[in-house]
């Protein structure tokens, strides 16, 4: 919107510029080599000049016209957004003053209205701020449910009505979520901000994509209700469950990909409930669940591939429940710190499984690791290629399976490894190819491992030599 005379000059410069390109465009592809002259002035050339002058004059009106009418139109535009957004303000203030209101059926319509205002919005701002008005209700605090006695039933009926809200707002979270980017009504983009948030309720996420913008659930708690990626695609921005608590219902990430940006569950605890990740594909990106606990409930990465990115549980604690890998494959990973990363993780209680999958290229590091109680079961796992570490890892308690292990390629270390007590079973272990090191461990040799190396030693089999001594 510049001055009109600046306007004006530029306009008129922009056209003898296009004009004169235009002329000498057109002699060039005509070839013309000169132009005659004559020192008479006839009528028809007169005539010619008095036209090409008035058509210059029309012109120059013509531009003159033309910018004004745009400016015109600018003005116009901006106008109608002034006034869209002055309506909007106004529809959201009046929103907003329903969800204050302590009728519970009122603040469902607030909802509502807030939630259709987010799709009218003239400008992704103005349905971001209705976004976070909705999250931030559901962060408010509110009164734990008092029970259903009959000294408490209209306080019970108050806490079911707002408790329905609540539902009502996660739903259409949910719901506009699902819808593809860039249609009428998607969310997908805009920030979630939902963190301390409890989540007793089902939400649906199942074929989201999660390419921009940042989801929160950190310090969230799943206690009921079905919370569903099924099938969510992660490819972009940062979805953050750190410190969040599964402890109830179920968290379904089942055949979800992750091929890029940040998931955090860093911190994590699952204490109940289930949560699914079978059949998911992490295959870029970062998922971190370092300093997670996993004490109870049920976590299951059946089936998974890890394939590219990184995923580390380093730190993660497993005192209970039962966390299960089998199947999972772990074929082509090309990372640092491993493709899955379980440094210094505590396996302490519970039963951790391993059955099944394959080990068949990149790097998965149990470094450091404790084995103090539970289970933990490779039996039937293929170590055909890449570098799976147990290297200065404590086995001093608990159960390790390595029955009907297939070493066939690659590399596997325990060297420094500690055994001192629970059970190590390598019992019908297969070691046909695979360079295996136990170098530096002083401990009694594991259950079984000796008859599954046979003798001769294997050169690619490397134990201490105390173990190759015979008992006294």
């Amino acid at each position: 919107m510049w001055r009109v005379g600046r306007a004006l000059t530029l306009t008129f410069v922009a056209a003898v510029l296009v004009a004169s390109g235009v002329f000498y465009g057109l002699a060039v592809l005509l070839d013309v080599q000169q132009i005659d002259s004559t020192t008479k002035l006839d009528a028809k050339t007169l005539f010619d000049l008095v036209k090409l002058s008035f058509g210059v004059v029309a012109g120059a009106g013509a531009l003159v016209a033309l910018v004004v009418a745009y400016r015109r139109q600018r003005v116009d535009e901006a106008g109608a957004h002034r006034e869209a957004t002055r309506l909007h303000t106004e529809r959201f203030s009046q929103a907003v003053d329903k969800l204050g209101s302590d009728s519970p059926a009122v603040r469902l319509g607030g909802v509502h209205a807030l939630a259709g205002l987010a799709d009218d919005a003239p400008d992704n701002n103005l349905r971001q701020t209705c976004i976070d008005v909705l999250c931030a209700y559901l962060r408010l605090p509110y009164s734990p449910d008092p029970g259903e006695g009959p000294a408490h039933l209209e306080e019970h009926h108050h806490y079911l009505a707002l408790r329905e809200v609540r539902h009502t707002i996660l739903r259409l979270i949910s719901d506009h979520y699902r819808r593809p980017h860039g249609t009428r009504r998607s969310w997908q983009g805009c920030d979630l901000d939902l963190t301390s948030v409890t989540i007793d309720g089902p939400m649906n996420f199942s074929g989201a994509k999660f390419s921009g913008g940042d989801v929160d659930f950190g310090g969230a708690v799943f206690s009921g209700g079905r919370v569903d990626f099924r099938g969510a695609t992660f490819s972009g921005g940062r979805v953050d469950f750190g410190d969040a608590t599964f402890s109830g219902g179920s968290v379904d990430f089942i055949h979800a990909t992750f091929s890029g940006g940040s998931v955090y569950f860093g911190g994590a605890t699952f204490s109940g409930g289930r949560v699914n990740f079978g059949g998911a594909t992490f295959s870029g990106g970062s998922v971190n669940f370092g300093d997670a606990t996993f004490s109870g409930g049920s976590v299951n990465f059946g089936d998974a591939t890890f394939s590219g990115g990184r995923v580390y549980f380093r730190g993660a604690v497993f005192s209970g429940g039962g966390v299960d890998f089998r199947g999972a494959d772990f074929r082509d990973a090309e990372f640092s710190d491993g493709t899955v990363d379980f440094r210094d993780a505590e396996f302490s209680d519970g039963t951790v499984g391993f059955r099944d999958a394959e080990f068949s290229d990149g790097t998965v590091g149990f470094r450091g690791a404790t084995f103090s109680g539970g289970t933990v079961n490779f039996s039937d796992a293929t170590f055909s290629g890449g570098r799976v570490t147990f290297s200065d890892a404590t086995f001093s308690g608990g159960s390790v399976n390595f029955s009907d292990a297939t070493f066939s390629g690659g590399r596997v270390t325990f060297s420094d490894a500690t055994f001192s007590g629970g059970s190590v079973n390598f019992s019908d272990a297969v070691f046909s190819g695979s360079t295996v090191d136990f170098r530096n461990t002083a401990s009694p040799a594991p259950q079984g491992l000796l008859a599954a190396v046979g003798t001769p030693t294997p050169a690619e089999v490397t134990l201490p030599s105390a173990w190759l001594l015979p008992a006294p």
